[in-house]
């Protein structure tokens, strides 16, 4: 069967990227597409697309505001919500608002098809990589609050990769890496290397390596 989506954006480029990435897939179809709140309400009619993939920010309002609506007009209607904003507060929010997914802008083509397909299979069990972690920060808020992006940056400092080595594994600039670096000392009151993976075992962030840990700031 094919699987049918709606794309909720109001940047044209963008639609047009996911588009063509998500129709490489043989059994997925773009349906529709809206580059407002207004214009994405008026497709909350029959026949719905199975999976509604839609950013929160939207010239006219919030996209979350459409995920509550279109979850009240098909409890069983798959919603991933899109963000190019890190954080917690995003991530929850979507939660409260019943949607089935969570990723962000910069995801690959492979985590936008996993997140259409998890919406569409179980749309009402919410979806999101960094899920375990933000709702534990929300129970313990003394815990540092790192971005997805941070976090990935702190498991490779962990593994003892360099600035350059960080910045191939994950497809960024040099200076991109150290502005995340940067960020995790200032949220770990960390001043190098070493303190801030001390800092982010005590508050378990990371587990403690098997060996020793290598490396200067």
């Amino acid at each position: 069967m094919t699987l049918t989506i709606a794309l909720i954006d109001d940047h044209e480029v963008i639609r047009e990227g996911m588009r063509r990435a998500l129709e490489r897939e043989p059994d997925i179809e773009v349906v529709a597409e809206a580059a407002s709140l207004a214009e994405a309400l008026t497709l909350l009619r029959d026949p719905l697309p199975q999976v509604f993939i839609v950013d929160i920010r939207l010239p006219d309002g919030n996209g979350l505001d459409f995920v509550k609506q279109a979850r009240s007009v098909d409890p069983d209607v798959g919603l991933v919500v899109l963000t190019m904003y890190a954080g917690d507060d995003p991530l929850l929010a979507a939660l409260d608002a019943g949607a089935s997914a969570f990723i962000a802008k910069d995801a690959s083509t492979a985590q936008m098809v996993a997140a259409a397909r998890h919406a569409a299979a179980a749309p009402r069990n919410f979806s999101a990589a960094e899920l375990a972690g933000a709702i534990q920060r929300r129970v313990d808020p003394q815990r540092p609050m790192l971005s997805p992006r941070e976090a990935e940056v702190l498991a490779l400092l962990a593994d003892g990769l360099g600035v350059s080595a960080i910045s191939r594994r994950l497809y960024i600039s040099d200076s991109t890496t150290k502005t995340h670096i940067s960020h995790l000392y200032a949220k770990l009151g960390a001043a190098n290397r070493a303190q801030a993976l001390m800092s982010a075992m005590a508050q378990g962030l990371l587990d403690p390596p098997n060996g020793s840990m290598n490396g200067a700031g």
